[in-house]
């Protein structure tokens, strides 16, 4: 489950709350996640130790480290005492122009710029759709109700995120779990795309708010739909538009809107 039981002490809710019994917390467990291809460090993230190899996948592929899943040979995971390292063999003519750029080796499970070390780098502009998706708001409300039962980690600690890919009806298909949104996201990536799925299929629901390095990943592996819990910001709004991505958010409960 990757959580770890810890214990605290329980108080009343109201104001001048009197000390309670102890409690039993389920918490999430976040470590380090060293990505190197061809034996050379590319990036650290702090992520839930799970998925490790659909992380990768997905991480190489929404950067646009690699162009498909084809161009990597082999995912080796080895756990460490500081954490876990993750090493890709890729044929180096197979590598994207610059996707190797300098980076500082560090990656917050809340950041989503992954280190990268100018602000030249920092926002890059997105691929664009090359696929219409027609998905009825009512379909994705339905994917936003049936995520819970997607997310045993969240049931378990409440403090993970979770990213879903979902049939043109709403079904969710599959879905990921991180303490990072960007990691969910990526782990989701790499389990679609390891399970011989098109990204192009359907459509992706998540738990967290809409910014812009989620239309970024999103659009690298062509899912031509992406919504969130909460309204996307401007710049998520305009790379998305420029890559002819649909974005969607709940307005209200069971109500969405989606912005094309």
């Amino acid at each position: 489950m990757c959580s770890i039981a810890v214990t605290g002490t329980g108080f009343s809710a109201g104001v001048g709350g009197e000390e309670g019994a102890d409690v039993e917390w389920q918490v999430p467990e976040e470590t380090a996640v060293a990505f190197e291809y061809n034996g050379r460090s590319h990036a650290v993230m702090m992520a839930t130790p799970a998925d490790l190899e659909d992380f990768a996948l997905g991480f190489s592929l929404a950067e646009e480290i690699v162009g498909s899943a084809a161009d990597i040979e082999t995912i080796a995971v080895r756990e460490t005492p500081l954490g876990f390292v993750v090493n890709l063999t890729v044929d180096p003519l197979r590598l994207l122009r610059g996707s190797l750029r300098s980076r500082s080796m560090e990656g917050r499970s809340g950041c989503g710029l992954c280190g990268v070390d100018s602000l030249v780098h920092a926002v890059r502009e997105p691929r664009k759709i090359e696929t219409s998706l027609e998905v009825d708001p009512a379909a994705v409300a339905a994917a936003f109700r049936a995520l819970p039962d997607h997310q045993p980690m969240n049931r378990a600690n409440r403090s993970v995120h979770a990213a879903a890919w979902c049939a043109p009806d709403g079904a969710i298909r599959m879905a990921r779990e991180d303490v990072g949104r960007h990691n969910a996201l990526d782990k989701l990536i790499g389990a679609v795309v390891r399970s011989g799925a098109d990204p192009a299929t359907g459509f992706v629901v998540m738990t967290s708010r809409c910014s812009f390095e989620l239309v970024q990943k999103t659009a690298a592996v062509g899912i031509p739909l992406l919504a969130t819990i909460s309204a996307p910001t401007a710049l998520a709004l305009e790379l998305a538009r420029n890559a002819k991505l649909t974005l969607g958010a709940l307005s209200r409960r069971d109500t969405v809107i989606l912005f094309r």
